[in-house]
């Protein structure tokens, strides 16, 4: 993906902390930057902080020092800040998080309703282009019992990409999904890289990451092992441990 052009750093994170209550230390003294455009991917073994960097950085945790800035607006303790850096950022999660009392198209327009303000019929022509563009305008008036989920997983795409978010985050979005359903979802994602669409994404599809992903992070107990291109990455690591989770991963 070389020939993809990047503008400039959207994401700063400056040696970043996080303890949780029981003692658990999610994250130590990390730090990235994260260009416009740019897809990165963030591996690692279980437990290793992936996820708490996802949720730190749209405020859902509190990181215990260091500072995160999205888009020049800095992540603290300001209100209207966190709240302008939620409207930024779309977050899909491992679990869909879809409304089951609300119908797909509710699901997508009633957030644009409320936070951005939108009209009924604008919300739901917004929401309408999208089930189009995931391949599931179908579904429009189903509930989200009645979808696979697969279908689930890009009907919540949808309702992120809706927010018109300068960052999409992806929290292991296939990892709850049968195998013959996680491809839907994964095609939905490369068409976003392919759009320029700049991308934070947590995932144990490696195939996905050697393909799309601009910068692989590999983390393990809160800090960041090594990090480079998906071509160092995947063909030339430096790192020992790096090697091995490689090893025991990929077939």
């Amino acid at each position: 993906m070389s020939t993809k052009q990047f503008g400039d750093y959207i994401i700063r994170v400056d040696s970043i902390d996080k303890t949780f209550d029981n003692g658990v230390v999610a994250l130590k003294n990390f730090s990235t930057n994260i260009r416009r455009s740019e897809v990165m991917v963030v591996i690692g073994p279980s437990g290793s902080g992936k996820s708490t960097f996802l949720r730190c950085l749209n405020g859902l945790e509190e990181i215990d020092s260091g500072s995160i800035t999205i888009d020049g607006i800095p992540l603290d303790n300001d209100k209207k800040n966190r709240l302008e850096i939620r409207k930024e950022v779309g977050m899909v999660f491992q679990h869909f998080n879809l409304f089951p009392h609300l119908t797909v198209l509710r699901n997508i327009s009633l957030a644009q309703m409320l936070v951005r303000k939108r009209s009924r019929s604008e919300a739901e022509d917004e929401a309408m282009q999208l089930l189009k563009k995931v391949g599931i305008s179908d579904k429009v008036e189903c509930f989200p019992s009645q979808l696979s989920g697969g279908q689930q997983q890009r009907v919540a795409i949808a309702r992120a990409l809706a927010m018109k978010p300068k960052v999409m985050m992806f929290d292991e979005a296939t990892s709850a999904l049968d195998p013959e359903m996680i491809g839907e979802v994964l095609e939905v994602m490369k068409d976003l890289a392919v759009e320029g669409m700049t991308m934070v994404v947590v995932t144990h599809e490696m195939g996905f990451a050697r393909e799309v992903s601009d910068w692989v992070i590999f983390m393990e107990d809160g800090m960041k092992v090594e990090e480079g291109t998906a071509e160092h990455f995947f063909t030339d690591p430096k790192k020992d441990r790096t090697k091995l989770f490689l090893s025991q991963i990929l077939e």
